[in-house]
């Protein structure tokens, strides 16, 4: 059903170019517009002939010529991560401590894009979140150990990188000039690796999505949705149009079934980008900065009692001072609308636009003050480490950090304090996993343990452990001073473990 739809759009578009109401040249990539016949003179019949169907031949070797180029950039990510085996909820934390948990390795698959000659692939986060060894396999079927050069859970995209000579690198394109209705191919390894390189086509459905699956809506997202067949095992892999540029990264469909049902979504390729050079360049992810909190979104009625002519847009709340926003001269109550002309439909694409955007980057500000419209011009700043931490917080620890750490610690629920018998109030993380191989664990770090300390430094909940012990791997510290509270036995000590 899906080819069929596919095809259709295709077929129907070929039929307008072949009675004569478009042409395209494939050598400028312009359309170019004929003027209609005149059906009022006469014309002989015997002149009139078929119009020539080359036309379809050429537009079909030339999706055939961008396939074959794009999908030579296109690898297959394999993962193996080290698991543990799931456990009865009775012994997940008081089990017999002879009794270790078991671990096992699973596997699974993604795919990747070639951006560079120097090896450098973009794929998604999740497709190696966790994973204790990453391999991609190339297009000639050549396979190479990956590097994780770093990873941006808020966005979805993770870069890797190989060494290796010569490789076929896609061209970068834009995907704020991408059209909705522009036809676009979809490259990936959809559901088993013996499926590699495939290649559907379809057309963008739709820009400025956002779902809320990236980081439970904390993230970043402005997917491009497209009804090129994408499936499980896609992620990672190619959105190319039909410049033979990659616009998009595929990220996640919308399913009942669990297979496409045309509906795909994409990380657009300038946010790709921007989180690249960014973990390439400063070693982590560096994030714009406006300054604002807000206030609530323009709906219709609001607008209606303020007396606004357009129902989109934010009101500014509190305005920290020292911040871009206050330095521009943005007042609380302000009404921002546009950011670079372009409509801000809710709070959640505003601060999209400005957390994949580069600090030091210049924003003009669309608001209404007072009703009276005026455009101001912030230069954004720099993202504080703690409004990170935030977004993280109720969260469990990072990823890269629980890869380095050899342990995962989650916040103190209701369910986890009666289960440990912890008194009401109790601060702290308590360690959700950990590895067997870690130095945390040989140094007696245990689940179940609560930490309530880390460099001496008080931990209430997850966003205090991310934000300290970050501050810890970033300034490059060897040890980490941990004070542990063992719910079993009642008692507090402290506790020094070597970072990995």
């Amino acid at each position: 059903m899906k080819r069929f739809r596919s095809s259709h759009v295709l077929w129907a578009f070929m039929a307008v170019l072949v009675i004569g109401f478009y042409t395209v040249d494939f050598q400028s990539q312009q359309a170019s517009v004929f003027s209609l016949p005149d059906f009022t003179s006469t014309t002989n019949s015997k002149t009139a002939e078929t119009p020539p169907n080359n036309t379809i031949t050429e537009l079909n070797n030339a999706i055939v010529d961008i396939a074959d180029k794009a999908k030579s950039a296109v690898v297959t990510v394999t993962v193996t991560q080290t698991v543990e085996a799931p456990q009865s909820p009775f012994s997940r934390f008081f089990g017999d401590p002879r009794q270790q948990p078991e671990e096992y390795k699973r596997r699974g698959q993604g795919s990747g894009v070639i951006v560079s000659e120097e090896g450098y692939i973009l794929t998604n986060n999740h497709v190696i979140e966790n994973a204790s060894k990453v391999e991609v396999q190339l297009y000639n079927d050549k396979q190479y150990d990956a590097e994780v050069i770093g990873t941006d859970p808020m966005t979805d995209v993770a870069v890797l990188k190989i060494d290796a000579k010569k490789l076929d690198v896609i061209k970068l394109g834009n995907s704020e000039k991408l059209r909705v209705g522009e036809m676009v191919l979809a490259i990936g390894s959809p559901l088993q690796a013996n499926l590699a390189h495939s290649v559907s086509m379809g057309i963008v459905s739709a820009k400025g999505r956002s779902i809320g699956i990236i980081e439970k809506g904390a993230g970043y997202e402005n997917f491009i949705q497209t009804d090129a067949a994408i499936n499980p095992g896609n992620s990672g892999g190619a959105l190319v149009n039909l410049d033979g540029e990659l616009v998009g990264m595929n990220t996640a469909i919308a399913s009942r079934s669990g297979g496409s049902d045309g509906i795909g979504f994409a990380v657009p390729i300038d946010i790709a980008k921007g989180v690249m050079e960014s973990i390439i360049q400063n070693g982590r992810v560096v994030r714009g900065y406006l300054g604002i909190q807000m206030d609530g979104e323009v709906d219709a009625p609001m607008a209606k009692a303020l007396g606004l002519d357009e129902a989109y847009g934010i009101v500014v709340g509190k305005v920290p001072e020292d911040g871009p926003a206050a330095k521009a001269g943005v007042q609380p109550e302000d009404i921002i609308q546009t950011i670079n002309g372009d409509p801000v439909r809710s709070w959640n694409a505003l601060r999209t636009k400005i957390g994949t955007s580069s600090p030091g980057t210049k924003v003009k500000l669309g608001i209404v003050r007072d009703g009276e419209k005026k455009t101001i011009t912030v230069t954004l700043g720099e993202q504080p480490n703690d409004m990170m931490a935030a977004t993280q917080q109720n969260q469990s620890s990072e990823p890269n950090m629980e890869k380095q750490l050899g342990f995962k610690v989650q916040d103190i629920n209701a369910n986890i304090a009666q289960e440990l018998g912890l008194e009401s109030g109790q601060n702290g993380v308590v360690v959700a996993q950990i590895s067997q191989g870690s130095n945390a664990h040989q140094q007696g770090l245990r689940r179940g343990h609560i930490i309530t300390e880390v460099d001496r430094k008080k931990v209430e909940n997850t966003q205090d452990f991310n934000r300290i012990m970050g501050g810890l791997i970033e300034e490059g510290k060897d040890v980490a001073l941990l004070r542990i509270l063992n719910p079993r036995n009642g008692t507090s000590q402290l506790m020094a473990f070597e970072l990995n």
